[in-house]
């Protein structure tokens, strides 16, 4: 699964572990990426989609058609 939402566009951040002796080798931050299943009644289908924790509690705020329009028109498929 990739690391990216398609609702918000979550990606994964880049930085550096520092150990106890203050050496620094790189990592990344990962979203926390959740795969989804919602049904579209306007399509009268079931749609999964990955998103973010975050993105989650957007779809309950504004509603899964709302939510759909938004990731369509970032040019995502759904």
């Amino acid at each position: 699964m990739s690391a990216h939402c398609q609702l918000t566009g979550a990606q994964p951040g880049f930085g550096n572990k520092i150990s106890h002796s203050h050496r620094r080798t790189s990592r990344r931050f990962d979203p926390n990426i959740q795969s989804k299943r919602y049904w579209l009644p306007s399509e009268r289908r079931y749609v999964r989609l990955t998103l973010s924790a975050k993105a989650v509690k957007t779809v309950d705020a504004i509603g899964i058609e709302a939510a759909v329009a938004r990731i369509r028109a970032r040019g995502v498929k759904v």
